[in-house]
């Protein structure tokens, strides 16, 4: 413990540190033992502008009646009532449930027989700040949160509710709508406070990548993109067929955020790991990023463009160490099929961005990892947030944090890496 700590802690105690400020061995364990009881009363300084760097948006009902061409407005998503008061998105003659996984904090439960789970299945089940950027806005300044990146719903997360889509003129109308809907609206809302994202063409790359440069020309940081193409039928990332779009990301610095889940899929041991309970594969979602990860650092594609970045959305970040020592032990013993001029810790290191919610063992390795790749999430209006308390929550995570780094992962090193400034 360092002399700094000791005065630290013994301030925080209620001691007064005598001398040059050594606290004697055996008083120490008491000392940090007061602290800890007294953590409920941590804050994070006010001048730390707490950014969120996954956040939701369940897209309100005018997203695409009021932006697609009137060829497609039959076929364009639209909310239809449907019975027991619940509502779903009528998409290409097809009916997708209105569904939002909220706390007890955003999930506003009625006794009108529609079920008193988590899950919302109408407007009226879900707090205005799920769909409503004003309303985002005050329930961010109740939370403490400054800015925020917000992936799709109805589309998914990673846009590939229009990869399915059977008629892809109409699907690329739909993911410019959003586009232009999230930048011009949302954002315009209050620009200072939402970092705009993009959706892409996954079924045409060469599109996809125009699409990129129209949006950052329109003002956007982030692009949602897809964890893993293999599982949703495109090619891998070991194709080329992701040439255009990583050069474009790569040329407009716009990052590649991959949320878990948009392969398609979250890790389930067995069919009952998800038929019973959503607890098996949100807890091992992780997983999802280390394959991320692991995938792209040896398939070849941050060699041909290294000056890509990309942030692994809600996977966590205290598995980094060991995934880490782990790929480097593989490539140094690996004889064909890598690449020898870069080792995967230092494709880490200049590619990739992790952030969390909870995650305490990243907090204590935050120099393992990397204290400039850590950044905070609050997964606002899903179950894991920590809504209305996030701040307070995360104050006491890094209650033991010096002030400088709490600032780097609380606010600057998302303003650094989405280039995101007041």
């Amino acid at each position: 413990m360092s002399g700094d700590h000791v005065r630290t802690v013994t301030r925080f105690a209620g001691l007064r540190a005598g001398g040059p400020g050594i606290v004697a061995p055996q008083h120490v364990s008491w000392i940090q033992s007061q602290v800890r009881g007294r953590r409920r009363y941590a804050v994070l300084r006010e001048d730390v502008k707490l950014i969120s760097v996954d956040d939701h948006i369940v897209e309100p009902p005018n997203v695409w009646v009021d932006r697609l061409p009137a060829r497609f407005q039959e076929a364009g998503p639209r909310i239809v009532d449907q019975p027991g008061h619940t509502q779903a998105w009528q998409f290409e003659g097809e009916l997708h449930k209105l569904n939002l996984l909220g706390s007890p904090q955003t999930r506003v439960f009625r006794t009108d027989g529609t079920g008193e789970d988590l899950y919302a299945r109408h407007y009226d089940d879900m707090v205005p700040g799920a769909y409503d950027p004003a309303a985002r806005v005050v329930a961010m300044d109740e939370d403490g949160v400054w800015a925020s990146i917000n992936f799709p719903t109805f589309p998914r997360f990673g846009g590939t509710r229009f990869l399915a889509a059977k008629d892809k003129e109409l699907a690329s109308a739909c993911v410019v709508a959003w586009n232009d809907w999230l930048i011009d609206e949302w954002c315009g809302t209050a620009p200072k406070r939402f970092v705009p994202m993009t959706l892409i063409q996954l079924w045409d790359p060469e599109l996809a990548a125009a699409e990129i440069r129209r949006c950052a020309a329109k003002g956007s940081r982030a692009v949602a993109m897809i964890e893993s193409p293999s599982p949703l039928g495109l090619p891998s990332f070991w194709s080329e067929y992701w040439n255009p779009v990583f050069a474009a990301a790569q040329e407009t610095g716009l990052v590649l955020c991959m949320h878990v889940g948009t392969s398609g899929t979250l890790p389930t041991p067995a069919p009952e790991s998800a038929a019973n309970s959503d607890a098996v594969p949100i807890s091992l979602c992780g997983l999802n990023s280390m394959m991320s990860l692991a995938d792209l650092t040896f398939s070849g594609l941050l060699h041909r463009f290294p000056g890509v970045r990309i942030a692994l959305s809600e996977g966590g970040s205290g598995w980094v160490p060991y995934l880490l020592e782990r790929m480097d032990y593989t490539w140094a013993r690996t004889r064909i099929g890598v690449d020898r001029s870069i080792s995967p810790s230092d494709i880490f290191r200049r590619n990739f961005w992790t952030c969390f919610i909870s995650d305490r063992h990243a907090i204590e390795s935050r120099h393992s990892i990397g204290l400039d790749k850590l950044m905070w999430e609050s997964d606002y209006p899903h179950n894991d947030s920590e809504w209305p308390n996030s701040r307070k929550f995360l104050a006491e995570a890094v209650a033991d944090v010096p002030d400088e780094e709490v600032r780097q992962i609380a606010e600057t090193n998302a303003r650094n890496l989405f280039n995101f400034w007041d």
